[in-house]
């Protein structure tokens, strides 16, 4: 971010305070009335709707730092997994990857549970990453196996 005196000029609270609602809304599944609860339990009395609008103005800046700092920084063990979707009626597979700190690396929304839709995941993760994984833990999908062959072969698989 910028500095924290120009970029919270002007403003009721502390920068922390700011910062802090801000932080819990994007880095959390929370919702802009459970993030004006948890501060209201910290004795910050604000509204959903001041909340939000922090959000709007600082979000941009906070989610740009988050990038900068995670950026090179990621984990090298990385967890695959996909689940079932139904859009419009129709099965579908979301399939995502996420690092050992819990970072969302890729999610990709395939309507096959085969080798070529595990291989697509890879390159898109490999492309978005840059470097393979020291480890990659997966369920026992075969698919996984027959990718990782083709793609990543000098990475170690692991189950959970």
């Amino acid at each position: 971010m910028t500095d924290p005196d120009t970029l919270y000029r002007r403003h009721r609270f502390p920068a922390e305070i700011i910062a802090h609602a801000v932080w819990l809304y994007f880095r959390s599944p929370l919702s802009l009335r459970m993030v004006e609860d948890l501060l209201a339990t910290r004795g910050v009395v604000v509204s959903h709707q001041t909340a939000r609008l922090w959000a709007e103005t600082f979000g941009r800046a906070f989610t740009n730092e988050i990038r900068r700092r995670s950026s090179g920084r990621l984990g090298d063990k990385w967890h695959l997994d996909e689940a079932v979707v139904s859009i419009r009626g129709k099965k579908h597979w979301l399939w995502r990857a996420v690092d050992q700190d819990g970072f969302v690396l890729e999610v990709l929304v395939q309507s096959r549970r085969n080798a070529k839709a595990a291989k697509r995941l890879m390159c898109k993760l490999l492309k978005g990453q840059g470097r393979s994984p020291r480890v990659m833990i997966t369920d026992k999908l075969r698919s996984y196996d027959a990718a990782k062959r083709d793609i990543m072969p000098r990475c170690r698989a692991s189950l959970p």
